[in-house]
């Protein structure tokens, strides 16, 4: 599945179940991870997990595969990794403590349509490296960009 059928199948999941602020931000050439961060907000831990669970299924039923699925316990900050593209699912108020658009700079558009080449690249400030995860979420080890691969938006394996 290519990159952009992938976006467009997460925005429209999101759009579906009515998540709010949709964010899609380029971050290829910020990090060796990921292509794509789509930042959706949902009104409530119920349906921010509903919202979650619909991207989930929708990637699946379009043929993509879905790396893992953290937060869903507490449903304050819901990740979904599809690979190439990151889905966060967060609740309003912890979507403005961390700022993840901030923090990774500015280029995404709204409708899910590729951002702007070359996105500014946000340093992380000092106070975000010390904010506590949610409940539910763990902390995963920083991989140096040179040592990192990123799995292919259609393969069911690692890169």
């Amino acid at each position: 599945m290519t990159l952009a059928k992938l976006v467009q199948i997460v925005v429209a999941a999101l759009e579906e179940i009515k998540a709010r602020d949709v964010e899609s931000l380029d971050v290829a050439r910020m990090t060796a991870l990921f292509d794509r961060m789509i930042i959706a907000s949902g009104d409530s831990t119920r349906h921010a997990r509903a919202i979650a669970h619909n991207v989930v299924e929708k990637v699946k039923a379009g043929g993509g595969a879905v790396y893992g699925v953290e937060g869903e316990q507490t449903g304050e900050w819901i990740l979904v990794d599809l690979g190439n593209v990151l889905v966060h699912v967060m609740q309003a108020a912890v979507r403005t403590h961390y700022n993840l658009e901030g923090l990774w700079g500015e280029g995404g558009q709204p409708d899910g349509s590729p951002g702007a080449p070359g996105g500014k690249a946000a340093s992380v400030p000092a106070f975000a490296a010390s904010r506590p995860l949610p409940a539910g979420m763990r902390q995963t080890p920083t991989v140096p960009a040179s040592s990192a691969r990123k799995k292919p938006a259609g393969s069911g394996g690692a890169a």
